[in-house]
Formats: structure tokens, sequence, C-alpha cells
């Protein structure tokens, strides 16, 4: 019989807060995390403005900084996330002899994790030097002049998706499966809906699962702006975030991460930890179609909230609140709506269904995990985070997105759903632990 899989513990580090709680008292408030960009001058970009992590200190969390230093923003947010959420869970960080009751090699990680940046101020500076020699290209040779003068090997390494992962087991031993995907907005609620199948399995006990990213550079702005899948709503930041709303223009770039432990029952009972919800259901699907655009139907969000409900062993009517994956961009909204009409059918209008993406902006590859921290929040407490901004519906958007207000009522079962750039679908479900 497979095992039944458990949350124990939660960490994020977002635009919001760095932790679970403010992270939640300030989506309760109805709070933006949007404001201009500092991390570098973007006063020139069509988007002047993201979604940045404020007032993080790495050192808060390790005791190792050394082991850290070269670490890029992902990672570093990654270990803070790791550490709340390890504290929770009852699990030893820095430790060579752990007392906490797990075995080292059966403790696995499973992030969904972003490339880090790459050294912009080099590699700009050879492009520049190309130009000023008259040449409409990137002048090789004098990036070999500087790159080899002044580039860092370690964090060059650092730009591999998988080195969140690498410093989580440096932080807490974890020897068991480690596994990173790059499945872009969809990547962190990949990683826990397959570490919990890993724990299913009897593969390992327990998973350190989730998501860490940073896009926030100049490559990244500009990325997303070309493909105009950005806000440009500058006099606005706070209010720029628009789910649902006819006025809608775009996401906010953010960054952060989110990390949730999952264990199997028979682990957490073992150790007598606290269990904050239980992990039911996953469904995956490709769109099959476009790399930018979601098929006009749906099809592949479809079919994996469909898996999930399958696989969770519940029905649509089951479900009571839908975190969106909800972007603010006019084709996700639609389609994303029209998905869960054609899944919940009748009971599609009596759903709630927000979008926090309104207050933290888009978190990229840490999204879904941070999005389905606030899902296990809502079961807790009873109360559905709001979709801010919400005030000139689009008519035809016509669910109830739970409009600039949280909303207390029952939860005892909720859908996370994150849909990313290549047609990645991805949705967990997780009720209440009884």
């Amino acid at each position: 019989m497979a095992e039944r899989v458990v949350i124990t513990g939660m960490g994020v580090v977002c635009p919001l807060g760095n932790d679970v709680e403010t992270l939640w008292q300030a989506m309760l408030a109805g709070k933006s995390g949007m404001a201009k960009t500092t991390i570098f001058d973007a006063s020139t970009f069509p988007s002047t403005f993201s979604a940045e992590v404020k007032n993080y200190d790495l050192a808060k969390y390790t005791k190792k900084p050394k082991l850290h230093k070269h670490s890029n923003r992902g990672s570093g947010f990654a270990i803070g996330a790791t550490v709340q959420a390890c504290r929770q869970a009852g699990i030893d960080v820095e430790t060579d002899e752990p007392t906490d009751g797990i075995d080292r090699s059966r403790l696995g990680i499973y992030l969904g994790a972003g490339e880090g940046s790459v050294d912009n101020d080099v590699f700009f500076e050879a492009i520049v030097k190309g130009w000023e020699r008259g040449k409409n290209e990137m002048d090789w040779g004098r990036w070999a002049e500087v790159a080899f003068g002044k580039l860092d090997p370690m964090r060059e390494l650092e730009q591999e998706p998988n080195m969140p992962a690498a410093h989580i087991a440096m932080l807490t031993g974890a020897r068991g499966p480690t596994r990173s995907c790059l499945t872009a907005c969809a990547a962190s609620t990949q990683a826990v809906g397959e570490a919990m199948m890993i724990i299913r399995r009897g593969n390992a006990d327990v998973m350190i699962a989730g998501g860490a990213h940073s896009m926030i550079h100049p490559l990244g702005l500009t990325g997303f702006n070309r493909l105009t899948a950005l806000s440009t709503r500058n006099d606005s930041p706070e209010t720029a975030s628009r789910p649902f709303s006819a006025s809608r223009d775009g996401f906010i770039l953010g960054e952060g991460a989110a990390i949730l432990i999952l264990e199997s029952l028979s682990s957490a009972r073992k150790r007598g930890v606290e269990i904050l919800a239980e992990v039911i259901g996953y469904g995956s699907s490709s769109d099959a179609f476009r790399v930018t655009d979601m098929h006009e139907e749906g099809r592949g969000a479809i079919q994996s909230m469909t898996a999930a409900l399958v696989d969770a062993g519940i029905s649509y009517g089951d479900v009571d609140y839908i975190n969106t994956h909800g972007t603010s961009t006019m084709e996700n909204d639609s389609i994303e709506t029209k998905a869960i009409k054609a899944v919940f059918k009748e009971e599609a209008k009596n759903t709630p269904a927000s979008s926090v993406k309104s207050m933290f902006g888009h978190l990229i590859g840490a999204a879904g995990a941070a999005e389905l921290i606030t899902c296990v929040l809502a079961i807790r407490d009873n109360i559905l985070p709001p979709t801010t901004n919400l005030n000139d519906p689009d008519p035809q958007l016509d669910l109830d997105y739970v409009p600039n207000e949280p909303r207390k009522m029952q939860v005892d079962v909720a859908m996370n759903e994150s849909f990313g750039f290549g047609g990645q679908n991805n949705v967990v479900i997780v009720k209440r632990w009884e």
C-alpha cells in the first residue's frame, strides 16, 4: 500500500516577507510587493519595476557562510526557506550528528530551480567594446581578455539550476534522491508533486521540496519585455498585477524561494511532529502546442487538473478553493478560466479561485510552491487570500475570484495550479489533516 504523504514544515523568502507568517499577514492585508527595481538600473526598460525580495540576510540562516559564499540569489533564498521549513519540521541543519530521527540516506531533495544569472557586467562590457570597434556583434577577443581576468569560476558554476539543491544538501546532510527540474513557471509544483510520488513509492521518508529562482536581472527583464509578457504600468507598480481584470496587461517579475517538508505519514508519526496538511493528488501534462502560448481550449490545463483529481480519489465538487496560476496576462487568465469551467462544470462558479500573484508577483520557478504554502494556510485558518486590484472585472471572466478582500469560509481541500512556458502544466491538491 502506498505511503500517505503529509507536510510537516514550510518556509518562504519572497517579496511580501521572509517568513511564512509575515507573508500570510501581508496577504490578508492586501499588501503589494511590487516597487521600482533596485537590483540594477531599469529606468530605461519598458518595465521599470519588479517584485524584489527585501531585507534578506543569508547570515541569519547559516553558521557556515563560507560554504555558501558563491551562492546565486536563488540559492541564497533557498537556504533561508529551507532552514525555516526544517525548524518547523524538527529537522536538524548544519550538524554532523543529527538527533531528529531521520536517516540521511532517506532524506531527499526535489527543487524546481531556475538558472542563476550570468555575470552581466563582464558580458555586456564585451558587447559594448565590440560596438565601439564598429562591429555589430560580440567581440570575443575582448570577452576572453575581460572574462579570464575577472570572471569568478565558482560564480559562473552557480548558473547551473541544480545549485540550490546542492546548497540544501550541504545544509541538511540529505543524501537521498536529489532532483532538480526547470519547467519554467510550473517547476516547483512539479517538484512537490514528484517528491510526493518518491515518498509514495517508498524511495524516501522525507523530501525537501519546492523552488527557488530570481530572474530580476537585465537579461531576464529584457526577455520577458520582448515577449510582451510584463506589465508596463510604471506609474502604479503596486496595482500593476491585475489578474482577471479587464485592464490587465501582464505579470510582474518576482523572485524568491519556497520550501515544504514532505514526509511519509509513518515517519511523521514516529518522530511525533505536527502535521500541517496532507498532499493527496498530483497531475501533470504538456500542451504540445506552442512555446509561449497555452492551447486555446486549455487542453493541457484540463488534463492536469483532471489527473490530479483522479490521483487524489476525489471529485471536483470536493474542492473548496482553487489557487490559480493567475498571471495577469490576457491569454493565461482567459484560458485558465475556460479550463476551470471545463473541469468543474456546474460547480465552477461556486468554487472560489484567487490569484496571489496580484500581491507578490510572479516568482517563476518558485511560484507554485509559494502558492501551495498559501493553500495550506488557507486550510489552517479557513481564510481565502484575495485577488487584489480586481476593480474592473473582465466581463468574459465570470468565476468567483475572491476580489480584493480575504474571505472567511471552511476550507478542507485546495487545488494549486501552475502552467509554465513550453506548455508545462502541473497541479497539486492538498487537504486538511484528519
